[in-house]
């Protein structure tokens, strides 16, 4: 078997968690270990055990394999090369995702995450929109959550900025929440991907989305959080990206505004604050290098179009010799920058 099934076996093996997995997977060929369960008794439990032995978990694996091939859904190995490179150096990474749509090798180097409140205002939903179409426009992979609120937004924005949008789900990708966004779902997929870390048929548990969160944090070199009250989930993406040593951002709210409260609370602890899409490009290091200033001829810049000068004024006002004045004159008046008139005054183009 290939390791990305021996990797999908082990999400089958019941109190498996992701760390107990990249530990197991760290003491060697991961067939061996799921050849000889017992040997690993410190860190897998009598039921993990029991359902290795017994095969159970391969044969969910193989259950599962063939449910994915039926829906057009790729479940990709933490070995794989189109592994978001980012997720893949997280504490303890996914062992596997199951995906619709497409991976990009190399992505996470340019993807940020959008992310905010369900219950957002409408100004937060306008910025969070304009902000992920910037993003992606500037060629930016836009990762958010498909929740109701900023998450949508954002990822709209990236369809509207024809860019790249990733929206990882608290659930199967079968069991797609809220259900209202399912056309955006097909949207996402179209031109990115729909992603989860949970198996096929797994519902929207509320338990499930710290998760959800820790991987969108994982993604990305930063977790933008456009609007956010005191108690919003988006908060544990940005606790979850400072874990990992991610860059957190936010948008500033009204201080007397409470679906702001959160995103303020983040300025105060010394989150970069952003404004648009250039803050963001900024705090990166993304923006294009500034354009070489282009000198301004001390001649030339002594004359106003259409505004006839002597040899004597253009003198006082750049100070040259008078042989080098005329020196230079003769060179603009060669390439067609100034036009000589009768009476030795000279006019700029």
């Amino acid at each position: 078997m290939d390791t990305t099934f021996d990797l999908l076996t082990l999400a089958f093996v019941p109190g498996l968690s992701p760390r107990v997995a990249r530990e197991l997977a760290g003491r060697g060929p991961l067939a061996e270990a799921l050849e000889r369960p017992g040997e690993h008794a410190d860190l897998l439990g009598v039921p993990a055990r029991e359902a290795i032995r017994s095969g159970a978990a391969r044969r969910l694996a193989r259950a599962e394999t063939c449910r994915a091939e039926a829906l057009g859904v790729r479940i990709v190995g933490r070995d794989e090369p189109d592994y978001p490179p980012w997720l893949r150096r997280v504490y303890a990474p996914p062992a596997v995702l199951w995906v619709r749509g497409t991976l990009v090798a190399g992505e996470g180097e340019r993807a940020v995450a959008v992310v905010g409140s369900r219950a957002a205002t409408g100004l937060g939903l306008a910025f969070a929109r304009t902000l992920a179409r910037d993003l992606a426009s500037a060629g930016l992979t836009v990762v958010s959550g498909l929740a109701r609120g900023i998450d949508t937004a954002a990822h709209r924005g990236a369809i509207d900025g024809r860019g790249r949008t990733v929206a990882v789900l608290g659930s199967g990708l079968d069991r797609l929440y809220p259900a209202e966004n399912a056309a955006l779902a097909d949207a996402v997929a179209r031109d990115g991907a729909l992603v989860s870390e949970f198996p096929l048929g797994t519902d929207p548990w509320k338990g499930n989305f710290p998760r959800r969160n820790r991987v969108i944090a994982g993604w990305v070199r930063a977790v933008v959080v456009v609007e956010a009250g005191r108690r919003s989930g988006a908060l544990s993406t940005a606790r979850a990206a400072l874990d990992e040593g991610r860059e957190v951002m936010a948008v500033p709210g009204h201080p007397a505004q409470p679906a702001t409260e959160g995103t303020n609370s983040l300025l105060r602890d010394g989150a970069a604050l952003v404004r648009g899409a250039l803050d963001v490009l900024a705090e990166l290091g993304l923006l294009p290098p500034a354009a070489e200033p282009v000198p301004v001829d001390e001649v030339l810049a002594t004359l106003a179009r259409g505004v006839p000068a002597s040899v004597d004024e253009i003198q006082a006002r750049c100070g040259l010799a008078l042989p080098a004045l005329l020196a230079r004159l003769t060179e603009l008046e060669l390439g067609e920058a100034v036009a000589r008139l009768p009476g030795a005054l000279f006019v700029r183009r």
